[in-house]
């Protein structure tokens, strides 16, 4: 998929896991509830609707999935009905033990503000779905990182 000029977000990270495990990590909600949101649908389908929740904020999104490509790339459709934007995931095998995992968001609307802060949103999100997908799949760690980043209690 093609991003917009410079009005994209991005994170990367290493995962010295399998490609094969990385990718279902990603597309399987069982796996994905350990560190990011906290209930899925189903798993992701190419042409297929599936709806994530996060329990913790009281929120649910339906994402729309245009391309899943095994151990290669997922590309959904995400967002409010007026602001649906792209993400995708590229899986790059390095060996048969480290996956280099980048996510790419794309397709921001807006005023440059807006874009700013939904830019910056996007990469500090994912990367800490990235993080937690890392401790997640290496050591078996729930770092909470998402349900973390907006404690109760903080304006």
């Amino acid at each position: 998929m093609k991003t917009e000029n410079n009005k994209f977000a991005k994170a990367e990270m290493l995962i010295r896991k399998p490609v094969s495990e990385v990718f279902q990590a990603f597309i399987n909600p069982e796996i994905t509830s350990r560190f990011w949101f906290t209930k899925g649908s189903g798993k992701l389908e190419e042409n297929q609707k599936t709806e994530w929740t996060w329990e913790m904020y009281g929120f649910s999104l339906t994402v729309k999935t245009l391309v899943l490509q095994e151990n290669k790339k997922i590309v959904i459709e995400w967002g409010n009905p007026d602001e649906i934007t792209l993400v995708e995931w590229v899986f790059h095998s390095l060996n048969e033990n480290e996956t280099f995992v980048s996510i790419t968001n794309s397709g921001f609307h807006g005023d440059t503000d807006k874009i700013i802060d939904q830019v910056r949103n996007s990469t500090e999100g994912f990367t800490l779905v990235l993080a937690g997908a890392k401790a997640f799949l290496e050591h078996n760690l729930q770092l909470n990182l998402v349900l973390d980043r907006f404690p109760k209690g903080l304006a």
